[in-house]
């Protein structure tokens, strides 16, 4: 995983949908913060490089097409999105690599 990481050949996108379970898991104190999300991450994904992307009505719609394998939305909106625009997901999560979606 560390080299995929360490390719400067490969682009890395923050998605809108971390952002979302990010703040939930941060007000249910589950995810310790020096500052409050709304503080630091927009610092965080412009020194990290990534590129950031907004969820789009047309991964959202494809939710329903995706079989009921994972049960938890935020990683389902992130399948339906990588599916929608032919991106690859990096995870170590084997219910994630059970979709039709390109994974490493």
């Amino acid at each position: 995983m560390r080299k995929i990481l360490r390719n400067p050949g490969n682009e890395f996108i923050y998605h809108q949908v971390s952002t979302w379970e990010i703040q939930i898991k941060y007000d249910l104190g589950k995810l310790p913060l020096p500052r409050p999300p709304s503080e630091v991450l927009s610092e965080w994904i412009k020194t990290s490089g990534m590129r950031s992307k907004s969820i789009e009505d047309r991964a959202i719609f494809l939710l329903g097409n995706l079989p009921p394998i994972h049960r938890d939305p935020f990683d389902r909106l992130l399948i339906a999105h990588a599916v929608a625009n032919g991106w690859t997901i990096l995870t170590a999560d084997e219910i994630v690599k059970r979709y039709p979606v390109l994974t490493c």
